[in-house]
């Protein structure tokens, strides 16, 4: 029973981590089987191993990419990783814009300016500036969220 609950504890800690493996059951390697070490829900145990597999056991890419259920891109992409960054560029990385890419800081410093000069201003005629000044072509709620993210970082 005690040894469910740490896995359990070890499962929410992955999560939080953003390191557990979305589909750990495609991992067939032999070294997962049945291991209290080897962990195939550890995404970044799971590719250092892989990688490990070719680099040090010298086994094929397209063997160690099928047992351990990626394709040939994936593993390569994840081997340049490793070679750039180390055991960090193993970690996954959220995918998308990491911030906004048409409302730039200094566009947000403009509104905020606007706001001060006329505070009546509504969301309406403050993408209309952006676009005047900045040649951006953004959405009210855009602006709306904007300002609210900068407001609660001060």
């Amino acid at each position: 029973m005690a040894k469910l609950k740490v896995l359990d504890e070890k499962t929410k800690s992955l999560q939080q981590h953003g390191t557990l493996h979305p589909h750990p059951s495609d991992v067939e390697d032999d070294l997962f089987r049945g291991s209290d070490f080897f962990d195939r829900r550890d995404l970044v145990q799971v590719r250092y191993e892989m990688l490990r597999r070719v680099r040090i056991d010298g086994r094929p890419t397209s063997e160690v990419a099928a047992r351990f259920g990626i394709s040939r891109p994936t593993y390569y992409k994840a081997s340049a990783d490793f070679e750039r960054e180390g055991l960090a560029g193993l970690v996954p990385r959220k995918r998308g814009p990491r911030e906004g890419h048409k409302l730039t800081e200094e566009a947000v410093v403009a509104l905020e300016h606007a706001l001060e000069q006329d505070p009546s201003l509504d969301s309406k005629a403050l993408v209309e500036l952006v676009r005047r000044r900045f040649g951006a072509q953004v959405h009210p709620r855009t602006v709306e969220r904007a300002l609210r993210r900068k407001k609660k970082r001060q």
